[in-house]
């Protein structure tokens, strides 16, 4: 790997029923992601994506890629706009940096042509 380079996509469409399995993984139960009528109320079209989905599906992108080499030692983002359910996103990844102990990506993630998640990096430390 080096800078520049591109790590393959993760493009995945997220259902209600995944919305719901992450719910009951992270006992995350806020009705934003779940109860259709709720999220009308508060002004949404439909139930939203829990942001640390979001998160975990960055952190897959840059697992998938690195596998047993390394960790990643720091996650971070930000949520610019709502993911609804029923929503097919996809996280795209570039290295940025690179040395000896590890590498830094910048990732962010779109729907269609808008970009939800960014800045968005991933710090990976490698294996001794």
């Amino acid at each position: 790997m080096k800078p520049g380079d591109r790590l393959p996509d993760l493009v995945r469409t997220i259902d209600f029923t995944a919305m719901v399995a992450y719910a009951a993984a992270t006992w995350d139960w806020h009705r934003l992601h779940y109860d259709p009528e709720h999220a009308r109320r508060v002004g949404l079209d439909k139930p939203v994506v829990d942001g640390q989905m979001l998160g975990a599906l960055l952190a897959e992108q840059v697992m998938r890629q690195i596998g047993q080499a390394g960790r990643i030692a720091r996650l971070r983002y930000r949520n610019r706009a709502p993911v609804y359910a029923g929503s097919v996103i996809v996280c795209e990844a570039i290295v940025a940096t690179i040395n000896h102990q590890g590498f830094t990506i910048d990732q962010l993630i779109r729907v269609g042509d808008e970009v939800v998640v960014a800045p968005a990096s991933a710090e990976v430390a490698l294996n001794s």
